[in-house]
């Protein structure tokens, strides 16, 4: 110890209430009123510790109780962030909060005397004034960070003030490497100040995904290619026959083909990759995802005819893949990629080229299904899109169905030969790919193909 006196801060704790709304999550708020601080403010359901003897989370079901009516079993309680905030007068605190999605009651105003008023609030959409402590904990929360620090100079305001907005996010000790700052400058001249970053790449490690915030609230996306080829297919098919999709689609903002980095606007709903509907929502966004496939492949005229099929890799994928297979599999593999020199060639159209659950997003409020991650698009035939979709469908015909009803005619003889052959030959690149880099996801997919393949050839 250097010397000086030790810390002695308060401790308090934090609601974050969140329930799913139209416009997407929703967060519950009060507004102070009376003799308290921070009066005429927006806060969340918050208070302090009764004593030594209290836990955060006890004291976090009595505050959320005593002061909003509901009743949080401890066992919903989860951890989310923790703040140390400084005020404007330079008292210091800590403050613990906790996200909650499932209570007993209806929220209300409790305690009339210091709230005035509580209502859901979209996390993009929120209202002023804000407590600036309490937005710093969302706004941490939001970006996913453990721990941030919030320390205010004399002369802030208590209200949040963007322009005098003092957050600062503490990495995790697991996190990836921090934003490149070139990249970081390249967003914020396309969009302007940039508050919050939060990292949603695909565990995969290759193209490098951020959620940006603004200082104003809007939200985008940045995006670092892991190649040159990948950028310029995302960039040319968001310049050239993405934009007909309309908003089932993002939009390009800014590129910077040197830096393989893009800016691009956000989409809504929740990704499909996961998540579970009943049978009849199922049917019905399967319906939505053959209307959107029929959207891509009439975007442009097509062109006469593609090019042969892709089996130059074959034998150096089957190489890596082979330790892999299972008995009969490498014999079915070559049987069917022998039938790809009969075949005639296929118009050439507009095609996503990884056209898959994790790349649809689904509206359900606004009934809207969004397709993203253009890196892989390029011209070919149609029924490339396809192949990883037919994973999803496998075993149940209705889905199968409502693609091709949305999609608005069935496949011809000769796409399905070829749906055959391109799966065989994905199949085998993903386990090719997937043992290289310790991705059990992409072996067991390829394997789960090649058996479903082999399965309906049989009598």
């Amino acid at each position: 110890m250097t010397g000086g006196r030790r810390h002695t801060e308060p401790l308090d704790v934090h609601l974050i209430a969140v329930r799913d709304g139209a416009a997407g999550p929703e967060v519950l708020l009060s507004r102070r009123a009376g003799d308290v601080y921070a009066t005429g403010c927006w806060h969340l359901v918050s208070g302090h510790l009764d004593g030594p003897w209290e836990d955060v989370v006890t004291a976090l079901v009595r505050e959320t109780r005593e002061e909003a009516g509901i009743v949080v079993d401890p066992a919903d309680v989860r951890a989310a962030v923790t703040v140390q905030h400084r005020s404007p007068a330079g008292g210091a605190r800590l403050g613990v909060f906790f996200e909650v999605k499932r209570w007993q009651g209806t929220p209300e105003v409790m305690e009339h005397r210091v709230c005035d008023a509580m209502g859901w609030f979209a996390f993009g959409n929120l209202p002023e004034p804000m407590v600036a402590y309490c937005r710093a904990g969302l706004d941490a929360y939001r970006a996913g960070a453990r721990l941030a620090v919030h320390f205010q100079e004399p002369g802030d305001p208590i209200a949040y003030d963007p322009d005098a907005d003092r957050t600062v996010l503490v990495p995790d000790p697991g996190s990836r490497e921090d934003l490149p700052e070139e990249v970081r400058a390249f967003a914020e001249q396309a969009v302007g100040r940039i508050t919050a970053w939060t990292d949603v790449s695909w565990a995969r490690e290759e193209s490098r995904v951020w959620r940006a915030r603004g200082a104003e609230g809007g939200t985008w996306y940045v995006k670092i290619h892991q190649n040159g080829r990948f950028h310029q297919r995302e960039v040319g098919a968001l310049r050239g026959w993405v934009p007909s999709l309309g908003a089932a689609a993002p939009r390009l903002v800014a590129a910077d083909e040197r830096l393989r980095a893009v800016v691009l606007t956000a989409v809504g709903g929740r990704s499909l990759h996961g998540a579970t509907f009943s049978p009849a929502q199922q049917q019905h966004i399967f319906h939505r995802i053959g209307q959107l496939a029929a959207a891509i492949h009439t975007s442009a005229a097509p062109h006469p005819a593609a090019g042969a099929l892709p089996l130059g890799k074959l034998e150096r994928h089957l190489d890596s893949a082979r330790a892999h297979l299972a008995p009969g599999d490498e014999d079915f593999i070559r049987a069917t990629t022998e039938k790809a020199a009969g075949l005639p060639a296929l118009e050439a159209v507009p095609t996503h080229g990884d056209f898959q659950l994790r790349n649809l997003r689904w509206d359900e409020a606004a009934d809207v299904l969004y397709a993203i991650d253009f890196e892989r698009s390029e011209e070919g035939p149609a029924i490339r899109d396809f192949v990883r979709l037919s994973d999803a469908w496998h075993g149940r015909p209705d889905l199968r169905q409502a693609v091709m009803d949305g999609y608005g005619r069935p496949f011809t003889p000769e796409e399905e030969v070829q749906l055959a052959v391109l799966s065989v030959l994905d199949a085998v690149s993903g386990i090719s790919y997937g043992a290289a880099h310790g991705d059990p996801e992409l072996v067991e997919r390829g394997l789960r193909t090649l058996a479903r393949l082999r399965a309906a050839q049989r009598p």
